[in-house]
């Protein structure tokens, strides 16, 4: 069901799309009086699914969001939406067409996403966006996106333009502005990649850069991603596209997608309710979750070899969105690939997430500590901290050969050879 309209939107069926060609209805969303309740459907109750075991369990009845957080979704559901850059988007989009985006509810905001929102929940009625698909071109998504951060005029029809990026966007979340496309390895052909997408294509994910980056900043993530995979950490296919201006533009493959199949999305802050925006986890918080959600050590390895990267790499924007977990149609639970890291700064200099309890300065003892926490022996441990020095200290080599500043590459790495 499709649904052209600006009134508000009451009531959302939610369901589940793992890619098979039918959705299996999950429940329904409804808003009254400034707060959101959910019920799960009773086809639903009849399986063995969670789609939050912990915030939202499976069980008949009525339930109640918290009012004073995420403005009153559920965790899953807050995960379906888009913040930063994709808010800012929607919002200047509603504005044009004279709606007040302070008026729209969470629901509304869930009918845009509709049924092609990132991982395997689907909103219905949809609102759709008007635009026709067609090839992609980097460098004049790139120079929109500038347009919109530097609140200049845009170039040609600005609805039209913003109706794009926000269908571009999707449901991604984060500050940098984005692009879900479809990306053809073979002949390098780039197409929309929201919708279903033909078997010669895969779905990816671009990104441009922010007022506060520089013009290599696609370079350095995608270093880091190097570093990253050199250091056992799993990570899917990146690629840096080529910029007219910069070093080139970061891309990553998506993990919520393999063709026609989808999986479901959910970060730690959804599924802890713990908001992104006010850090107060540690990573002994995601060893605990890890290993109740997945019950396999090796995904909690998983974990803590990320944990290590971001300490040694100087990654310390490591907060509760940055960590996803993932689960199939059979309903079984696994930590996503890593994503978001490059070289970067938390709250008051520290990390987001903090080590046993140190955020500014955790150092090695730290990590054993959390290794101890997590099961892994200590030698384990140190494999792993050594393997991840190592990838670290090609960061001179590699982060020149992608183009990266002489100021940045001094600048990183001097931030490098204090955390190693």
């Amino acid at each position: 069901m499709k649904k052209n309209t600006v009134e508000p939107i009451n009531h959302i069926n939610v369901a589940l799309d793992f890619g098979r060609g039918a959705r299996l209805p999950v429940g329904r969303l409804a808003h009254r009086s400034g707060e959101i309740y959910f019920e799960y459907d009773s086809e639903f109750l009849t399986t063995e699914l969670e789609i939050s075991p912990f915030n939202l369990a499976r069980g008949p009845g009525l339930k109640r969001g918290e009012r004073g957080l995420f403005d009153g979704l559920f965790g899953v559901f807050n995960d379906s939406l888009p913040d930063g850059w994709g808010r800012l988007l929607f919002d200047r989009l509603m504005r044009q067409q004279s709606i007040n985006p302070a008026r729209l509810t969470p629901l509304d905001r869930l009918a845009h996403v509709g049924i092609n929102g990132l991982g395997a929940l689907t909103y219905e009625p949809v609102i759709d966006h008007e635009a026709t698909p067609g090839p992609i071109f980097l460098d004049e998504l790139a120079d929109y996106s500038q347009q919109i951060l530097t609140e200049t005029p845009i170039s040609g029809n600005s609805e039209a333009v913003l109706d794009e990026l926000v269908i571009l966007n999707g449901s991604s979340a984060g500050a940098r502005p984005k692009a879900l496309i479809g990306y053809n390895n073979q002949t390098q052909d780039l197409i929309y990649g929201v919708n279903d997408l033909p078997s010669t294509h895969d779905y990816w994910l671009v990104k441009f850069a922010n007022r506060q980056d520089g013009a290599d900043a696609g370079a350095i993530e995608y270093v880091y991603s190097l570093m990253a995979r050199g250091a056992g950490i799993e990570m899917p296919s990146t690629h840096l596209f080529e910029a007219r201006d910069g070093a080139g533009y970061f891309a990553i493959k998506r993990f919520d997608r393999n063709h026609h199949q989808r999986l479901h999305m959910h970060t730690a802050c959804g599924l802890l309710h713990s908001d992104f925006r006010f850090p107060a986890l540690d990573y002994e918080d995601l060893v605990a979750l890890t290993s109740t959600l997945t019950r396999d050590i090796r995904e909690v390895e998983k974990l803590f070899r990320v944990a290590v990267f971001n300490v040694l790499a100087h990654n310390r924007d490591d907060h509760s969105k940055n960590f996803t977990y993932l689960m199939d149609a059979t309903g079984e639970w696994r930590l996503s690939p890593a994503y978001d890291l490059t070289f970067s700064s938390g709250p008051g200099g520290e990390q987001s997430t903090t080590v046993m309890g140190e955020g500014k300065t955790p150092a090695r003892e730290h990590l054993f500590s959390l290794a101890a926490e997590a099961g892994l022996k200590r030698g384990a441990a140190e494999e792993i901290i050594d393997q991840t020095r190592a990838s670290i200290s090609r960061w001179p080599q590699l982060a020149t050969e992608y183009g990266v500043s002489r100021e940045n590459i001094n600048l990183i790495g001097r931030a490098l050879t204090r955390q190693t």
